[in-house]
């Protein structure tokens, strides 16, 4: 997942009052001079000094960024100057470099490493942050100057990725209501501010709730099928016992349910998941999400638009939720026959060891597993020893880089981090020339956010003369002290994905910051980070990595050929659980300011209904009440998209395969007609010069194993 850096999604904030805390100007102006986040760090590419940043420093940074940006825009909207590309465009792109430098090291620790200072500081700020969206885009001076330069665009003598800045700022512009009334405009500023708090809120909750769900477990015997190591990790003392804590991961289904053989653990583990933010306590989100979809839904009412999903998916590659939604339609046919038959194998299972009782959510990946195990003879611990986190990642996704893009990596133990866990790498080009900092912070922490991600911290700009320094989150188990990490292969294609939207950012070669690396369409955004995953199967690459961790012998031949017929099992599972949650987001993202939905379960039950997705066994990879991705990390009517780029990034790497595959030609190619173009100029057009046609959904079928 691309995690939105709101910072560089959109331009933040509202002026903030200099009184409230009853501290004098001249203690504030002391405090401010002394704080490391008010100027530009001096460490290499300017990363951020850990050692140095308090918590306490966060809120009278932001706070002094925003006025600093607020004065900015003034300046540029009420200029006494005919406008033009540079004293407008231009200067906006350059405004706000102290909100932007503090911004994104506070979003990184609220993500990565929070706290409930952060937390509270971060609620605070929210609400205020999303004003200056309204200060700048709902500005009609502003936009006057804007919409001047739009309509003389072709008598301007620009580049092409300067007019792509021209359009990009003017159509951000009228999506963000710059043509409304100005009692609308009012009325979106209120909206917008509510929804940036609530969201904040529906995040922290939703960790909190996390926190407390992890299933604690007395009697080690009750979780049989748990290796050794698994279970020392696992362990913990509690009230002067030994325990065991199941934390829960931020999908439905938990990686414990495939291995536990009490089905009883089982069951409990996965409604601990299931309901984890629908107790009725105070970490529940119900309220706060049915809140987020009514917002949204007058957001886009007052733009002239019948719901929330058509006006976010104008500037998206689907361009209308009826495309999306037939895209996705497409796909549950042959989906639901393939999960169904798959649910049928399981059930005979079941029956077969006499089991008396008919298969369950809760069973579905213990029972897999088994069949996996029997028809490939394949077991994940089997498996795990070859996956070892650091050869992964240095000898299989860094090797992968340097392969197909020239690029070299090497470790740095002079940059400060924030937690031990992390590790630092500077980049370089073949001829030596820096290409930017990139982190790793692999391992679950209580504090960390689900799931996994890249963001960056500071973006590649030639305008401003930045190296990107990007990084990337995961959850992955953490070792006991001393035992090395072990990762399944699910964990090792997260890690190449992950990487993939790392390289988005890295190889970025733009000159605006808006639209550098990452910053393209959710529908887009995805296809380097999912084309990365198809080099962790890819002989050369898996056979460079993929050794034992004691004895540093590769994987044995038969064991990897297991391996590649088994990542085509259970597949008509995994693509239900992602259409699932997928079209459950456009459902709701499809309601009106007409519909009142009190019933958070009873909507998510009869959209699944309505999407034919209803599988009793087959839960949405998220459900409402815990689906992160589209309450409060920028995915809201766009989960879709993972599914849109599987089709682009299968199509893609067809490509690669046509062509000779993993060659420094190929990754060059790759780099310069994608990861390097950032949004600056059409997507389709991107792909389809790539590709050199048209993108076709055969390719993914094919690698799902929906068809032959």
């Amino acid at each position: 997942m691309r995690k939105t850096n709101l910072i560089t999604s959109v331009v933040l904030a509202v002026l903030i009052s200099a009184c409230g805390n009853g501290k004098s100007a001249h203690q504030n102006d002391e405090e401010l001079k002394n704080n490391p986040l008010m100027k530009e760090s001096t460490l290499p590419y300017h990363a951020p000094d850990f050692a140095a940043i308090k918590d306490s420093h966060f809120k009278p940074a932001l706070e002094a960024g925003i006025e600093e940006k607020l004065a900015e825009i003034d300046a540029i909207a009420n200029s006494s100057e005919a406008p033009t590309f540079e004293n407008t465009l231009v200067a906006l792109e350059k405004s706000g470099q102290t909100l932007s430098r503090v911004y994104g090291v506070f979003s990184m620790l609220t993500g990565a490493n929070t706290n409930a200072e952060l937390q509270a500081v971060e609620e605070e700020m929210a609400p205020k942050l999303a004003g200056l969206n309204n200060a700048v885009f709902l500005n009609e001076k502003l936009f006057e100057r804007v919409k001047a330069i739009y309509e003389q665009r072709d008598q301007l003598e620009l580049d092409s990725e300067s007019l792509r800045l021209v359009d990009y700022y003017y159509e951000k512009f009228v999506l963000s209501g710059a043509n409304l009334s100005s009692e609308a405009k009012a009325k979106m500023r209120k909206l917008n501010e509510e929804e940036a708090l609530l969201s904040t809120q529906y995040a922290n909750k939703l960790l909190a709730a996390a926190q407390k769900g992890g299933l604690v477990v007395e009697d080690k015997d009750e979780l049989k099928g748990l290796s050794d190591a698994e279970l020392e990790a696992l362990k913990q003392e509690k009230d002067g016992k030994t325990v065991y804590v199941l934390p829960l991961l931020n999908t439905t289904q938990q990686p414990f349910l495939a291995s536990l053989d009490n089905r009883e653990i089982r069951r409990e583990l996965f409604l601990r998941s299931m309901s984890r933010a629908s107790q009725g306590d105070e970490n529940d989100t119900r309220d706060i999400l049915k809140r987020i979809a009514k917002i949204r839904a007058e957001q886009a009412q007052l733009l002239g638009f019948k719901s929330y999903a058509e006006w976010n998916l104008k500037d998206q590659m689907a361009q209308t939720p009826e495309a999306a939604n037939k895209f996705m339609a497409n796909l549950v046919p042959a989906t639901v026959a393939k999960a169904k038959k798959e649910a049928e194998e399981l059930q005979k299972l079941i029956d077969k060891e006499g089991g008396n009782f008919k298969l369950e959510p809760w069973d579905w990946n213990y029972y897999a597993a088994k069949l996996q195990k029997a028809k490939y003879d394949l077991d994940e611990s089997e498996i795990k020893p070859y996956f070892e986190l650091n050869r992964v990642l240095e000898d299989g996704v860094f090797y992968t880089a340097t392969r197909l893009y020239g690029i070299t990596f090497k470790e740095r133990q002079d940059i400060p981090v924030y937690s031990d866990d992390m590790r630092v790498f500077e980049i370089f080009n073949e001829d030596g020339s820096s290409v930017g900092l990139f982190y790793v912070d692999y391992f679950k922490r209580d504090n960390k956010s689900g799931g996994a991600w890249m963001s960056e911290i500071i973006g590649q700009s030639k305008l401003m003369n930045h190296k990107p320094v990007i990084y990337n989150v995961c959850n992955f188990p953490k070792p006991a002290e001393g035992q090395p990490a072990l990762l399944s292969y699910d964990n090792v294609t997260t890690m190449f994905h992950e990487f993939g939207h790392a390289l988005h950012g890295l190889l970025s070669d733009q000159t605006y910051p808006s639209l550098a690396g990452t910053n393209v369409s959710r529908d887009f955004v995805e296809l380097p980070s999912q084309i990365n995953e198809h080099w962790a199967l890819y002989p050369e690459v898996f056979n460079n990595y993929a050794k034992h961790y004691e004895t540093g012998e590769p994987m044995p031949k038969e064991l990897v050929e297991k391996v590649v017929k088994a990542s085509k099992f259970n597949q008509g599972y995994a693509l239900a659980e992602v259409l699932a949650a997928a079209g459950l987001d456009m459902q709701w993202h499809n309601i009106t300011v007409d519909d009142n939905i009190d019933d958070v379960e009873a909507f998510e039950k009869q959209a699944l209904k309505k999407l034919n997705l209803d599988i009793p066994q087959i839960p949405p990879r998220y459900s409402t009440p815990y689906f992160l991705h589209i309450w409060g990390h920028g995915y809201a009517a766009g989960y879709y998209a993972y599914l849109w780029a599987e089709m682009l990034d299968n199509d893609a790497f067809a490509w690669f395969q046509e062509n000779g595959g993993l060659t420094r030609e190929n990754g060059q190619r790759f780099r310069d007609m994608i990861l390097s173009k950032g949004n600056s100029e059409n997507l389709n057009k991107m792909f389809v010069d790539f590709r050199g046609k048209e993108p076709d959904i055969t390719p993914m079928l094919k690698h799902r194993g929906l068809i032959d």
